[in-house]
């Protein structure tokens, strides 16, 4: 072979060799891409429903008063008010309250206020108080079946100002933390809102009592709400984990964090639900199988996500998407032909083992490496009984260490098995002693909402007080928290639409909170967390059980009856908690 020729043939493979790199480059990338489609219009639609426009006649100015956080106003109607809300709170707990603006003529650039909240010499800080103009998005029915849609208030948004059309009502939404070292006492003060000129005003009353709610991180309720990077960076279209994403990434997150969130829900196969969100979970983790057999795998992507997750305040628990998703389809890259492949397999196959077994035996090294393996989870999710068995015998023959979560129906096997488990809200058939054994135990036994039941829930139309009515609900029945199956996964554009028109989901089912908004749905869940932990502080302080359980008895069990009245019954219930101040 002549020297010109083994130049040749040795450029000949470095360029095979390059081009395998730039393949394999790209395909690593793919796995981690999303689809980018930047949303950023914050406008409103019409109202497809505007409903009769006879009252608005009546109105010859702008006029101000208090609704209450029990009702979503129409944009079209004129509203009723109420008389001035009576607010109580515990010293470190966060209390709402709902304005409502009426216009007959079309308003530019309105603001509004708070002034501080003073107790003779003491006084709560108007900083402590976070200002929303209440928005609306496209809704629909709870039956798929009827498809008549209507706009319905539920974001909250922080914007400084905005221009209100003629004939419309626009909710004005206070979020008032008080602070831990508050003196109690009662507290006044006054909204105000600047309109072309002319102010007007609302009187604010706040009662703080004595005793101290801690810091969210420190609360008990184990709330999973499931998050989605991928949401985020297609919405704004950026990278997927670039400083970009994360910048984005971060008040979403704190502000889960300031819920009292408590898991990082990671995807550590691709498409673990198959792509029944609008932006699929892609997995985190990138599995490379080499020409010899042996596999390697990159953890850059999982990393990056669990850190910045546990930046943000939410450090308790990582459960990681699945070693039984929903379509039993994995996917890795092949080092020899610099190929994406893509097989299903099920529990107890051999392709399911060989793929799993070096994967789940890595992974275990790695989380130990970083210190992360004794608060890590596989987490499962409704799947049959005996693909689980065979998958969890996998995962403990592997490293006994792992711990496991999931949804599933009750199973005393499986659950002897599991660190945390998820039972549906209507679930009725919890033997007796289970709770006390694992609550002995420190394993969390919470319950989820999902697609149903249609009462209570947190779409984008549910009546608002049934967000709070969850966590009463939890500690009603002893439940350690909640689990609802999505915290961020938007719609195409849900600054505008809520409707899920991909699957056969209802409205606002797949997400709390929108893009650089809060909602009233997240507010009231919040609200029902609170209650939750005042009352675990009541219980922790002696306040005897009977007394407990009178003030838990309206809530019910599984079964929410027809013609439950939440806002009443929570009403009534803030009462009774107030007499133990």
């Amino acid at each position: 072979m002549s020297c010109q020729r083994q130049e040749t043939q040795l450029f000949t493979i470095n360029i095979s060799i390059m081009k395998k790199s730039i393949i394999l480059t790209c395909l690593v990338a793919s796995l981690l891409a999303t689809p980018m489609r930047a949303q950023f219009d914050t406008s409103e639609l019409p109202d497809p429903k505007p409903g009769p426009q006879e009252a608005w006649q009546t109105l010859k100015a702008p006029k101000l008063a208090w609704g209450t956080i029990d009702e979503r106003y129409s944009r079209s109607q004129l509203p009723k008010a109420e008389k001035t809300p009576s607010l109580y709170a515990w010293r470190g707990e966060r209390v709402s309250a709902q304005a409502i603006l009426a216009t007959p003529k079309a308003l530019k650039g309105v603001t509004f206020e708070v002034s501080d909240l003073r107790c003779g010499r003491h006084y709560i800080s108007s900083s402590n108080i976070r200002k929303y103009f209440v928005r609306y998005v496209l809704t629909d029915y709870y039956n798929a079946v009827q498809k008549d849609s209507f706009l319905m208030a539920d974001r909250l948004s922080p914007v400084a100002q905005l221009d209100i059309d003629a004939n419309t009502t626009r909710p004005l939404w206070l979020d008032i933390h008080v602070p831990q070292e508050a003196v109690a006492g009662k507290y006044t003060g006054k909204l105000t809102v600047h309109c072309e000129g002319s102010d007007l005003t609302l009187p604010i009353s706040l009662t703080v009592g004595k005793r101290v709610l801690p810091e969210p991180y420190y609360w008990k309720f184990h709330l999973d709400l499931w998050q989605n990077p991928f949401s985020v960076a297609r919405y704004y279209n950026v990278p997927l984990w670039s400083q970009q994403h994360f910048d984005l990434m971060r008040p979403i997150m704190t502000q889960l964090a300031q819920a009292g969130q408590k898991v990082i829900t990671t995807s550590i196969i691709r498409h673990p639900w198959d792509s029944q969100t609008e932006d699929p979970f892609e997995s985190m983790i990138v599995k490379m199988k080499h020409v010899d057999g042996t596999w390697s795998y990159d953890y850059t992507a999982f990393d990056k996500w669990v850190e910045f997750m546990m930046s943000c305040g939410i450090t308790e628990q990582i459960d990681c998407y699945t070693i039984v998703p929903w379509g039993f389809s994995f996917e890795y890259i092949d080092m020899a032909s610099s190929s994406l492949v893509e097989f299903t397999a099920k529990p107890g196959e051999k392709a399911y083992e060989d793929y799993l077994r070096p994967l789940l035996t890595d992974f275990a090294k790695h989380l130990k490496a970083k210190g992360w393996f004794a608060r890590t989870c596989i987490a499962m999710d409704e799947r049959p009984m005996d693909l689980l068995r065979k998958a969890w015998d996998l995962l403990r023959s592997v490293d006994p260490g792992y711990r496991i979560q999931g949804a599933i129906n009750y199973s005393p096997e499986l659950v002897s098995m599991m660190y945390d488990v998820c039972l549906f809200y209507k679930y009725t058939d919890l033997p007796d002693g289970v709770q006390q054994e694992r609550k002995q135990a420190g394993e969390p036994l919470t319950f989820y909402t999902c697609c149903s039941p249609d009462h209570p829930n947190t779409f984008t139309f549910s009546p608002p007080a049934e967000s709070a009515f969850l966590g009463w609900h939890a500690a009603n029945l002893g439940y350690d928290g909640y689990l609802r199956w999505a915290y961020n996964s938007w719609t195409i554009t849900p600054l505008q639409d809520s409707r899920y028109f991909k699957r056969n989901w209802l409205s606002g089912d797949c997400f709390f909170v929108y893009p650089g908004e809060s909602s009233i749905r997240m507010e009231r869940l919040v609200e029902g967390i609170q209650a939750y932990e005042k009352i675990r502080i009541l219980r922790e302080d002696g306040v005897p059980e009977a007394k407990l359980k009178a003030l838990l008895a309206p809530f019910g069990g599984t079964e929410y009856a027809e013609g439950t009245d939440a806002p009443a019954i929570i009403r009534h219930a803030n009462a009774m908690l107030r007499r133990f101040d």
